[in-house]
């Protein structure tokens, strides 16, 4: 899917990134162990994509339905102060969010993968999806990246993100400059 005019305005307004975690910034399986323990997956594309987009200045934030200690490790790994588990009701966490950090929810975009995400993603200023959600999420969104959630695609929004709002250059300059 294309990015239309309309969505590079929308997403050079962009100051915060909200995330869903099950089937976007993982593939959506869960692995459960005979002592318990959930295990999970997530993509290191996605994650340096997070990164240099919170160098640029864009917040991230992480609203879940489950409760993972996997996701608080994640989110402490990459620098994300936000995470919001256990919150089945997305749009309502994501207002909350928007309030706190005195965001308009036009300045915000959201990246859902199902029915939960479908309130928040509409409602955002940039509500995205991903390629594995069903089409009739992905029908709402503004724009669905082409790799599915848990495999880049959190970071084809970033990336996409950085360019609309010409931090692009900026970005890549210190991976670049390790050359010369």
């Amino acid at each position: 899917m294309t990015r239309s005019s309309e969505w590079q305005d929308k997403a050079r307004r962009i100051r915060l990134l909200a995330l869903d975690v099950d089937g976007v910034l993982t593939d959506g399986t869960l692995h459960f162990h005979s002592d318990g323990q959930e295990t999970k997956s997530f993509n290191i594309l996605d994650g340096l994509g997070i990164k240099m987009l919170q160098r640029s200045g864009v917040q991230v934030a992480l609203i879940t339905g489950r409760e993972s200690p996997m996701v608080t490790r994640r989110a402490e790994a990459l620098g994300i102060a936000h995470v919001h588990q256990g919150r089945e009701d997305k749009l309502i966490a994501l207002r909350a969010l928007c309030e706190a950090l005195g965001l308009p929810l036009a300045d915000v975009a959201y990246c859902g993968d199902d029915l939960p995400d479908l309130a928040a993603i509409r409602a955002a200023g940039l509500g995205l999806s991903v390629l594995n959600a069903p089409a009739y999420v992905r029908e709402h969104a503004d724009w669905v990246p082409s790799r599915p959630g848990g495999q880049g695609a959190v970071r084809e929004i970033c990336d996409a993100l950085l360019a609309s709002q010409g931090n692009w250059d900026a970005s890549l300059a210190p991976y670049l400059d390790v050359l010369e």
